[in-house]
């Protein structure tokens, strides 16, 4: 639990540079302290806390049970890993089959510092990477666990049959991602999050077998239950017949992704959403940093308004592959085959020449943006702006060859061609950002539990490793580090005070949860509206990016948070559900999740209200340097902003994490 210190809240006299821009939208909280966190050698702490937390005997494994909500690479891998360790476990998904998760569709690869390539990579400066990438915004205790673990990862994956990419002496291969001058991620081709998934599935299915794991697809979770304080439950709703079902458990483990959808058009699947960890969060699970959203570079940019998602496209591409945009915005209607070299602007790699097209995601995508706005943008006009930047493999292709770009990156080219009818073998690639990854999350300690004893998080559904900016190939790492290696030696310390009381069906904390849910339902389905769900759902994601996208103003995030909740209000009011609730009925499933997306895109905003700096992927205008990168105010902002739900007509309470930085200087980030 966090530690409850009573301080006084800031002075309303700060100086004018500090001025609390969000004030009046939010009360402040008492500040919140990660108690389960080693002190010492930061080398040491993990084995630290692994000898310190406590051992549930095998015979009381036996009778505790857990359940994993989602059944992407956290999910699976944490199912499979605790059914091992002969614990019950109840396994749950929204899709017809836990191969379906959205981790299949991660394409570049993943970090390991194995250091195969000699070429001075370490535990310390995977460690020392993650921290500078993430703008020194994240945890020292956690990323250091992340990096030692990561070692582990890639032989676990390799004993599993996983066919990572090999060079021709059969040795793995490793790859550049951006943010880093060394190569240590692992690939295969443009498929990894689709192999390591296949992985953690057979892992999953060999528990199912041995009968430690049931698997429950196309099942929704709709609610959490906490009894007495502690989570001991979940309701989901049967996607196939409607019926809503109570599931019991004696600790619950959300795994359920990330919430990029907020924005409606992302590179996420369509079913990615928010409310198993929204549900948490409205028990009393906090909310950290939520403004804390990923802009990825290397995405097919938008057409038109038909589109209903994005495609990413890499970012292993930015290894071989060059940016540019012409010099002059006469050329930008030209074939880029007949501009000539002198005429391309190779922007990256001339504003930053040490890491050149290889800098971090919010850098390259800030600066994407940039270009598009002094009108070089390429590719056909949206709404009379060319939103696309040239992706050119025409040296990579010179120098090794089209059979070796193509052994690469195959699977991608084809993949764009069929999007784009354009041949990437002869044409540069056109791409821009959009909407990726979320490093916000529910807030969690050490242990991974979070403010609601019993309940713990993984993967992208918690916050704490990437800090303001998740660098390339670290996703498939953390959900993998938690599922395999974290989550089991942590869950032991609270599950060796059970098995736990029984809960039965009459308790008033169930009834109520359940009362929620159908009343919840009863009114989409009884709502006389005449807007369908999407098209709140895009109108909201049009309001998130225009005032919470890739840039933030004091001004554009007092409107939007008006807007939403003008929008909220007509949306409760005027939304209409089609079909039946006891059956098959898509759009009551999307009902209840863009009604979340509604309030969380409110505390989203409020939160980058209250952050006035610039770092990671999180832009405030109002904090940058004369040359436009982004400047942090660490004396004011080196905190964790952890939101506590205080109702739906009460402003959210704001706790404060100090980051406190032992090992690691805070300094601006420079990749030039």
């Amino acid at each position: 639990m966090p530690d409850t210190t009573t301080t006084a809240p800031e002075s309303a006299t700060a100086p004018a540079e500090f001025a609390d821009d969000a004030a009046g939208y939010y009360t402040p909280g008492d500040p919140i302290r990660d108690t389960k966190a080693p002190s010492g050698p930061l080398d040491e702490r993990w084995n630290t806390r692994q000898f310190e937390a406590r051992i549930a005997n095998p015979a009381n494994r036996r009778r505790l049970s857990v359940i994993v909500v989602g059944t992407g690479l956290a999910g699976a891998s944490a199912a499979a890993t605790l059914g091992e360790a002969g614990y019950v476990v109840k396994s749950f998904c929204y899709q017809d089959s836990p191969r379906r998760a959205h981790s299949i569709a991660a394409q570049g690869g993943i970090n390991a510092a194995k250091n195969y390539k000699g070429d001075g990579d370490s535990v310390y400066r995977l460690f020392y990477d993650t921290i500078k990438g993430g703008d020194y915004r994240s945890r020292e205790s956690n990323v250091y666990r992340l990096a030692q673990v990561s070692t582990n990862i890639i032989d676990q994956c390799v004993a599993q049959g996983v066919p990572f990419a090999r060079e021709y002496g059969g040795l793995l291969d490793n790859r550049s991602f951006g943010g880093v001058q060394v190569s240590r991620t692992f690939y295969a081709r443009g498929q990894t999050g689709q192999q390591l998934l296949i992985g953690a599935y057979q892992a999953l299915e060999r528990q199912v077998a041995a009968g430690t794991v049931r698997c429950y697809t196309r099942h929704e979770m709709v609610e959490l239950i906490v009894v007495d304080g502690r989570a001991r439950g979940i309701i989901v709703r049967d996607m196939v017949t409607g019926e809503i079902e109570t599931y019991f458990a004696d600790v619950v483990v959300l795994a359920s992704g990330g919430y990029g959808n907020v924005f409606f058009l992302s590179t996420n699947a369509m079913g990615c959403n928010v409310t198993a960890t929204w549900r948490a969060h409205r028990k009393g699970a906090y909310m950290a940093n939520p403004c804390f959203t990923q802009i990825h570079p290397t995405c097919i940019p938008v057409t038109g308004h038909h589109q209903s998602k994005l495609t990413l496209m890499s970012e292993s591409l930015r290894n071989d592959g060059r940016i540019w945009v012409p010099k002059k915005k006469a050329d930008c209607t030209k074939d880029p085959r007949d501009i000539a070299e002198e005429d391309r602007d190779y922007y990256l790699e001339r504003i930053y020449p040490a890491f050149g097209n290889l800098v971090p995601r919010d850098i390259a995508s800030r600066q994407a943006k940039n270009m598009c706005d002094e009108g070089r943008g390429v590719g056909p006009e949206v709404e009379g702006v060319r939103r696309g930047v040239y992706l050119d493999f025409a040296d990579a292709i010179e120098r090794l060859g089209r059979e070796a770009i193509e052994e690469k990156y195959g699977n991608l080219f084809d993949m764009y061609a069929r999007i784009t009818g354009e041949d990437p073998y002869s044409v540069p690639m056109r791409i821009y950002p959009a909407v990726h990854y979320v490093m916000g999350g529910l807030w969690v300690d050490y242990d991974l539990q979070t403010t609601i004893p019993g309940l713990f998080v993984i993967g992208e559904a918690n916050f704490s490793d990437h800090g303001a900016n998740r660098l390339g190939a670290s996703a498939l790492m953390q959900g993998l580090a938690d599922g395999y290696f974290v989550l089991s030696n942590t869950i032991r310390d609270y599950l060796a005070d059970g098995p736990f009381d029984r809960i039965a069906d009459d308790d008033p904390a169930v009834v109520e949860a359940q009362t929620a849910v159908q009343s919840r339902i009863d009114h989409f389905m009884s709502n006389t509206g005449t807007r369908s769900v999407d098209s709140y759902h895009r109108e909201l994601g049009n309001i998130m990016w225009e005032y919470c996208g890739m840039e933030r103003t004091e001004d554009g995030l007092r409107k939007a948070i008006d807007l939403i909740r003008t929008l909220r209000d007509d949306f409760w009011r005027n939304v209409k559900v089609l079909g039946s609730a006891e059956s098959l009925n898509q759009s009551l499933e999307r009902a209840g999740r863009v009604a979340d997306f509604l309030e969380l895109g409110e505390l989203m905003c409020i939160d980058a209200l209250n952050r006035r700096e610039s770092c990671g992927g999180h832009f405030r205008a109002e904090s940058q340097t004369e040359e436009g990168e982004a400047l942090r105010r660490d004396e004011q902002y080196s905190y964790v902003a952890a939101w506590e739900w205080a109702g739906p007509d009460d402003p959210p309470v704001l706790h404060k994490e100090d980051l406190v930085y032992e090992f690691v200087e805070m300094k601006a980030r420079s990749y030039k």
